[in-house]
């Protein structure tokens, strides 16, 4: 099986024309990836003969998944969910609060709960409160989804817990890389590790301080947040790629791959539009370089959206076992930032599943493009 040739669009109607295929193949991907045995989105579908199989549940998926169903209108929302409300999953994940395993999953409920105005965003938020987001040991991905879901839409849920856990994202940025930690201020941060920081670790922070300045008009959040879009943007891979990991003592790059397709259609579009949206800071060339990598990807000359099997892809990686060029990189960079072993292994390996929180972060981000 192979990647289905797109052609590069030359103008902004082409792109569009994109984003509604993006959109279309999202609705119909977290149609697929829906399990209403469980009431609950599978963690991923995987290639398989003779067709992709379905496997596990996750509460955090279908928290995201519900994000986007939120921009889709009612109608169109249960159609994907087997004519069930979305509310009916709202209250679902609400019911499972205390079984959830970490502060992020409930963030996430918080945040779905808020975005479809269901009444039990009272319960979730006072699961995150117990949680101590403000104090507790968390990535900083998850740090972030709890001030999105404390300042979404410019509405504060908990003005002391909201200010405490924007404080605690604020302490996690390095001046001069410009990038934030990938564990928060009060984490210890991983002995040879600690340096590296993700894609994610740039994306959900602008985001969520971007949602903090809006509802607040923190200049202190915003600035911060533009900073670290902008080291994002130069940083940016010829191509258009959003490189996955980043040093945070200089802001440059340690290792590129993989190059996710979430990342380019989705998480980097849906943070750069949130910091527009309160600031006025457009990235779109930015956001279209990325779209133009997924149209087509040089490095595997084709296309993580395969529309003839009607998924997008995960991403482009290493042909290597394990995640040798990531160890030994971080290794390396942790004894000289500017040690970069060269990789033996070309970046051609196509990763043949897809996860639910991708289509829900394309709803989200193109809920107002495209």
């Amino acid at each position: 099986m192979t990647t289905t040739a797109v052609s590069t669009p030359t103008t902004r109607d082409d792109r569009s024309a994109f984003v509604r295929t993006l959109r279309e193949l999202a609705l119909s991907g977290l149609r697929r990836m829906y399990r209403p045995e469980a009431e609950l989105f599978a963690f991923r579908l995987r290639r398989a003969d003779p067709e992709p199989v379905l496997e596990g549940l996750s509460y955090r998926y279908t928290a995201i998944a519900l994000v986007g169903l939120a921009t889709v209108g009612d109608e169109v929302a249960r159609d994907v969910l087997g004519g069930k409300a979305p509310g009916h999953l709202a209250a679902r994940l609400v019911a499972d609060l205390d079984r959830m395993d970490d502060v992020g999953e409930r963030a996430l409920t918080l945040w779905a709960c808020r975005a479809l105005g269901h009444e039990g965003a009272a319960a979730a938020l006072d699961a995150l409160r117990r949680a101590e987001p403000a104090v507790c040991a968390c990535p900083t991905v998850e740090l972030a989804w709890c001030l999105t879901a404390l300042t979404l839409n410019g509405q504060v849920a908990d003005a002391p817990t909201a200010h405490a856990v924007a404080e605690r994202l604020m302490a996690s940025f390095r001046p001069g890389a410009d990038l934030f930690t990938h564990r928060p201020a009060g984490t210890p941060p991983q002995r040879l590790r600690g340096h590296v920081a993700c894609f994610a670790d740039l994306v959900y922070p602008i985001q969520a301080l971007a949602h903090y300045h809006r509802a607040t008009g923190s200049e202190r959040a915003i600035d911060l947040a533009r900073r670290c879009a902008e080291r994002m943007v130069r940083m940016q891979g010829p191509a258009g790629q959003w490189w996955w990991h980043h040093d945070v003592r200089t802001g440059q790059v340690i290792e590129g791959y993989p190059v996710y397709s979430v990342h380019q259609d989705a998480m980097a579009p849906m943070a750069l539009f949130d910091l527009a949206d309160a600031c006025g800071r457009d990235h779109r060339a930015a956001v279209e370089r990325g779209l133009d990598w997924l149209y087509h990807a040089p490095e595997i000359d084709g296309s993580l959206v395969d529309r003839d099997a009607g998924v997008i892809w995960r991403k482009v990686a290493r042909r290597e076992r394990g995640k040798l060029t990531r160890t030994v990189r971080a290794l390396a960079t942790c004894v000289h930032p500017a040690l970069r072993p060269p990789s033996l292994f070309p970046p051609k390996a196509i990763d043949w599943e897809s996860r639910p929180y991708h289509m829900g972060w394309i709803l989200y981000a193109w809920r107002n493009q495209g």
